[in-house]
């Protein structure tokens, strides 16, 4: 296993103590983050992690070098290893070394390079998303481990391998080993924040930012609506993905002409849009969000309440996205596709939930321009792999 103890340099070992009077539960920060890559909490298999695969609250995770085909989604369940599993199934083994396609309406399990040795006593738990690119092409990516009875969900002392599911619902992918399609964060305890002070921050713009002053929340959850309108007769709405394409690159960035793979949707007369089953749509909420950074959110990806749809595969926001609002406001890309029926979407809508939990610590770097942020201040925005529009 590569050493990752010196990419990082210049702090005691372990997780650094927090600072008195800070929550000792929570989200772990970029340089916690950092202390578990040198305390081999987190270890790669034959490459070193690179500093740039941590991120203020979480952890790119890349593919290894084999990929296997398999026949049907699964879970090891508390009594097998995910390689128990893929033998069963007799998967197809595929060689990454050089880049392979993952046709759509396949489904692919990788193991990454990154492994895991959290110690019991830590308390520290994992939980996955796929990361933003991954979902806004419409590839669904659910983190597996050994022994699991559930998917993106990594429990606490877990010392082992991790694998990534791999199913391109829309476009067929190029992806190689080193590919970073998903990421993980780690909880320690239970970072939930109390109802008055998610609404105390709701009410004083902290959270998302629109034109109703009226705080739409549930529980800890805060609601965020559908854009249907944008700037007025014929602005552009949202896009609406293409069924027959070339396939995709995923490392590539700007490299693909966005009509080729996409079929554009403008405002007209009627604020509303029926999504059709097994369409894949990407569209943005009417309110700007925005994460303090001493927060982490997470966007709820499927909730029956509000319709049989999904609006988000890739939920992670990280701390400080959105919140420099002096380049311009930030909204959330909503990945959606129907199940089983037609549904009618209304501008104004409620299609989202976001659920915001406490860092245990301020993180040493934000989401934002000074490291690079793919999708800064963003609107309308299709995956980076396509040229902006016009």
């Amino acid at each position: 296993m590569a050493e990752a103890n010196t990419l990082f340099p210049g702090t005691d070992a372990g997780l650094e103590p927090a600072p008195p009077g800070a929550p000792r539960t929570g989200i772990l920060p970029y340089q916690q983050l950092r202390a578990m890559l040198r305390e081999h909490e987190i270890v790669a298999l034959s490459r070193e992690i690179l500093p740039d695969q941590v991120q203020p609250a979480s952890i790119d995770l890349r593919l290894g070098p084999v990929a296997y085909r398999v026949r049907a989604s699964f879970l090891p369940g508390r009594g097998a290893s995910v390689r128990d599993r893929i033998e069963q199934l007799d998967a197809y083994a595929i060689d990454l070394s050089h880049g392979a396609v993952l046709e759509k309406g396949c489904v692919y399990v990788v193991p990454l390079e990154e492994q895991l040795a959290l110690s019991q006593s830590s308390g520290i738990t994992g939980f996955a998303n796929p990361k933003s690119s991954t979902g806004r092409l419409d590839v669904l990516t659910r983190l597996i481990a050994d022994r699991s009875e559930s998917f993106d969900q990594v429990e606490r002392g877990y010392q082992g391998p991790l694998y990534v599911e791999i199913a391109p619902r829309t476009f067929s992918i190029v992806v190689r080993a080193g590919t970073r399609l998903n990421q993980i964060r780690f909880r320690r305890g239970s970072p939930q924040i109390a109802v008055t002070e998610i609404q105390r921050l709701h009410v004083q713009g902290q959270l998302v930012l629109g034109d109703d002053e009226r705080p739409n929340l549930r529980e800890r959850l805060v609601g965020v609506s559908i854009d249907l309108e944008g700037a007025g007769p014929g602005a552009l709405i949202g896009y609406r993905a293409k069924k027959h394409t070339d396939r995709i690159d995923v490392d590539q960035v700007a490299a693909y002409d966005p009509l080729e793979f996409w079929e554009p949707i403008h405002f007209r007369r009627h604020r509303s849009i029926v999504l059709d089953p097994n369409e894949f749509y990407i569209l943005m909420t009417r309110e700007a969000v925005r994460v303090p950074p001493d927060y982490a959110a997470e966007m709820v990806a499927y909730d029956t309440a509000v319709g049989e749809f999904r609006v988000h595969y890739a939920g992670f926001f990280d701390p400080g996205f959105g919140w420099d609002v002096s380049g311009g406001v930030s909204k959330a890309v909503l990945e959606v596709r129907s199940h089983e029926v037609p549904f009618m979407l209304e501008h104004g809508q409620t299609v989202g939930w976001l659920r915001y939990e406490r860092m245990m610590a301020r993180p040493d770097r934000l989401y934002g321009a000074a490291i690079g942020s793919a999708y800064l201040n963003q609107g309308l925005a299709l995956a980076k792999q396509f040229r902006p529009p016009g």
